[in-house]
């Protein structure tokens, strides 16, 4: 199994305080013979009487040496958990979760926020001091 992100446990937690079940940690696709590990996987009921939603949630810090290259890695990544989603688990949305600094820093640069429209790329921006969800984007 791969090595958690720093920030796993604070995300974990946010959703948790947000009413999100925790289903899966770490989140197992397979297709075929590809076999992947998502950081989280996650349920919260909407009604008694309705289904509710599900998501994967990918987890990454950006902090290593490099931000293109830690963007590089978690677009790649993001691809193809959503791809692998696309046939195993159609209804299970994918979130990329960063912390707010990140987001404030790194994914409002133009070059980057433009990269995840275009590939319409959902973000959890977390508080990681606090574990609380900022927002969700879509």
């Amino acid at each position: 199994m791969p090595a958690q992100d720093v920030y796993h446990n604070a995300v974990k937690q946010a959703l948790i305080k947000d009413g999100w079940t925790i289903t899966a940690d770490p989140f197992y696709i397979s297709y075929g013979d590809v076999n992947v590990f998502v950081d989280l996987g996650a349920e919260k009921p909407i009604a008694a009487e309705k289904e509710g939603r599900k998501i994967a949630v990918e987890v990454k810090s950006f902090i290593g040496r490099s931000v293109v290259r830690d963007m590089e890695q978690a677009v790649g990544q993001y691809v193809l958990y959503q791809s692998l989603l696309n046939k195993t688990e159609p209804e299970r949305a994918l979130y990329l979760a960063i912390d707010n600094q990140t987001y404030e820093g790194v994914f409002r640069r133009i070059g980057f926020h433009t990269l995840f429209e275009e590939n319409r790329i959902r973000l959890l921006v977390v508080y990681v001091n606090t574990e609380e969800i900022v927002q969700w984007i879509e």
